[in-house]
């Protein structure tokens, strides 16, 4: 009877790493399996939509339009190297509107006042 008892400790001390290792990788591996069908993760959203258009084209694009600085109208690139030669060579700084001069004032003596 002693050598019946010593047999099935010694089996049971070989078999227990043995499940403990199958256990753990089957756990984890449903638990990474859990985490990734809960995230939805899916190799598809990795990807633009394929009506993008690529960042690399959009650089080696030449750019024939142009917004004014003075009022935001589509200009042409001829029309805004004109514009912008014209700025280059006034004087003055470009007129502003009234009401945005008296905001600006507005502004600076704002920043003069302390202010808690």
């Amino acid at each position: 009877m002693n050598k019946i008892v010593a047999v099935r400790i010694e089996l049971r001390a070989i078999a227990a790493p043995t499940w403990r290792y199958l256990f753990s990788s089957v756990g984890l591996c449903l638990i990474v399996g859990l985490c990734l069908i809960a995230a939805q993760i899916q190799p598809s959203f990795a990807l633009p939509p394929p009506e993008e258009v690529p960042e690399e084209v959009l650089r080696t694009e030449i750019v024939t339009e142009a917004n004014s600085p003075l009022d935001g109208e589509r200009l042409t690139a001829a029309e805004y190297a004109e514009l912008q030669a014209e700025l280059a060579e006034s004087k003055f700084p470009p007129q502003l509107s009234p009401e945005l001069r008296h905001l600006i004032f507005l502004l600076r003596i704002r920043e003069l006042l302390p202010v808690k």
